[in-house]
């Protein structure tokens, strides 16, 4: 028999989230997997008292990740269907699901018991094995300061006024990158214009870098987001990592951006909307 409770802390699946990762046929987003999911409630699935599996749910109600060990009696199929059709007293109720396509197994369930879907984002990666398109001299270096601590309420603000994140997941989010030494910005006049992250992973994907930007919108349309990557590319190759990075899919400006920068996108982030229960 197959129980699911609530886990109090992510130590207790630490060796199965490593065989999560081990599936990926692509490295997964950082955001989501290193930032909305640590957040995010997680459950065992238990057989016999053997932890057998995991997933976690989104304050929205959507699974983030889902993974079912071989060695399990139940099959993930039926498992997943409990789950998506409202099943578990214990999770609850389930909308749907966030899945990379890289994430086959896990995609292939949630296609299942899809009632409809939509592509959330496009993933983006680098071949360290090809030439970065803007080492050519037509794109001017771009000078990025590496944030310091002094100026954290700045960086926030800007992001805040920008992107309307939360200002205080922001204090949290810019202040921990800064002490990383993971955030540059550069300024025009005096102001922050842009902002760029080069996010390292301590856990999983070790060989790759995270990237992120933000560009004031009075800077856009002007090859300033090409350069911030370009920037960012470069620091990642200079420590042995391969650039990886996600947009949305609908900000195309992003997306040409990214790709002048030497990033090409095989990869999907699906949002899926499951079959209600009746």
């Amino acid at each position: 028999m197959l129980n699911i409770k609530k886990l109090d802390t992510l130590d207790t699946i630490s060796e199965l989230k490593t065989h999560y990762f081990s599936q990926a046929t692509s490295p997964l987003d950082g955001m989501w997997h290193f930032g909305f999911v640590p957040m995010s409630a997680h459950f065992g699935f238990y057989e016999n008292e053997d932890l057998v599996g995991f997933c976690c749910v989104n304050g929205e109600g959507y699974l983030l990740q889902f993974y079912l060990s071989p060695i399990a009696k139940i099959s993930a199929r039926d498992l997943f269907a409990h789950i998506a059709q409202q099943g578990s007293d214990e999770i609850g109720s389930v909308k749907g699901a966030f899945v990379s396509t890289a994430e086959t197994s896990y995609l292939s369930l949630s296609l299942d018991n899809s009632a409809s879907f939509v592509v959330n984002s496009l993933m983006y990666q680098r071949d360290l094995n090809v030439a970065l398109p803007c080492a050519a001299t037509a794109v001017e270096t771009l000078d990025m300061v590496l944030a310091t601590e002094d100026k954290c309420d700045e960086y926030v603000a800007f992001a805040v006024a920008t992107i309307g994140a939360p200002e205080q997941w922001l204090s949290g989010y810019f202040g921990n990158l800064i002490q990383r030494q993971e955030l540059w910005g550069h300024w025009k006049d005096g102001q922050l214009v842009a902002t760029g992250e080069c996010r390292r992973f301590d856990e999983h994907q070790m060989g790759y870098a995270d990237l992120g930007m933000i560009v004031a919108e009075s800077e856009r349309g002007k090859g300033m987001a090409t350069r911030v990557l370009c920037h960012l590319v470069k620091h990642a190759e200079h420590q042995g990592l391969s650039a990886m990075c996600s947009t949305e899919s609908g900000n195309v400006g992003a997306q040409k951006a990214i790709s002048r920068a030497g990033l090409s996108s095989s990869n999907r982030i699906v949002q899926f909307e499951f079959i209600a229960s009746h």
